[in-house]
């Protein structure tokens, strides 16, 4: 009789894969479901309006008269029709808004920089002197300015006395519509450059002063470079509101200072020519992201977009 040597291989069952434990997968999940609300809130107010304001600029009126309503044919040539009619208010809206950003962060940075470095003590009350002008109305605040800028103030009293007023006013003038874009907005380009300067460890100054810096080299080495995105925040956030803002434009210029948030009002509440509105509306914001896109960009802060 034979007998086998070696005997067959058994395979043994192996532990079979945990299942994931659901504490597990309901922390996972849990993100997603804090972001429903959020999410919802966008859709619903944001993304919706947004595809019905496209849809509009698409549309045609049926008739002469806009109470006989409008219909959707894709007519994109809206757009080409309200740029050409109001393309001297869209570049308006961009110079005054560009040039009160501008103003803006001469007068804001040297403040947030004293507000960071200087003010001790005093810093809690600096910041709410700053924050102070949102307690009152934005309309209120635009309001006091023309009584500040009246033809019979003391400020254009006093700068006719020297000459340096072409037009011996300021009210009805780009500059009055500069001035008040800049002042509303000011508080917009603060806040993020003091976030940014605060962060900035003073004894960095100290350091480049022990390395025979002159102040102002420490200030264009150190200082500037580590505040840019405080900068670029604060810009941003004032020059996006200031290029479609029109309050300013209407109670403190003059007709030939309109800006295109101006048209675009007028073109919804007045003429009711809801495309050629919403057309500009789109412009508008298409080019404000443009912008946007190249100046983080050429700024090198690309995280924050």
């Amino acid at each position: 009789m034979q007998i086998p040597t070696s005997s067959p291989a058994i395979s043994l069952p192996g532990p079979a894969p945990e299942a994931p434990a659901k504490g597990l997968t309901k922390r996972r999940s849990t993100p997603y479901w804090l972001m429903l609300p959020g999410m919802a809130w966008l859709a619903v107010f944001f993304v919706l309006p947004l595809i019905s304001l496209f849809m509009t600029s698409l549309q045609s009126p049926v008739s002469d008269n806009p109470d006989d309503g409008f219909y959707f044919n894709w007519d994109f040539a809206n757009y080409g029709e309200a740029l050409s009619r109001y393309g001297e208010q869209f570049v308006r809206s961009f110079v005054y808004a560009g040039v009160a950003t501008l103003i803006g962060l001469l007068i804001a940075y040297p403040l947030a920089y004293f507000i960071a470095f200087k003010a001790g003590r005093w810093k809690a009350l600096l910041l709410v002197l700053v924050v102070a002008p949102f307690f009152a109305s934005f309309l209120i605040r635009t309001n006091a300015w023309k009584t500040i800028l009246a033809d019979q103030g003391w400020i254009v009293a006093f700068l006719n006395n020297l000459n340096l007023l072409p037009q011996d006013r300021i009210l009805n003038t780009p500059l009055a519509v500069v001035t008040g874009i800049t002042y509303n907005f000011l508080p917009f380009m603060i806040l993020p450059l003091y976030a940014s300067l605060a962060k900035i460890d003073p004894r960095l100054s100290e350091a480049g002063a022990d390395l025979y810096a002159t102040a102002f080299t420490t200030f264009r080495k150190v200082i500037w470079p580590l505040s840019l995105p405080g900068v670029v925040a604060g810009t941003l956030l004032t020059f996006i509101p200031a290029a479609g803002d029109y309050i300013n434009a209407k109670l403190l210029g003059s007709t030939n200072d309109r800006m295109v948030g101006s048209v675009i009002d007028s073109q919804f509440i007045i003429v009711r020519d809801y495309p050629i509105a919403s057309s500009l509306s789109f412009l508008l914001m298409g080019s404000i992201l443009i912008l946007v896109f190249i100046y983080v960009r050429r700024a090198g802060t690309e995280d924050l977009l």
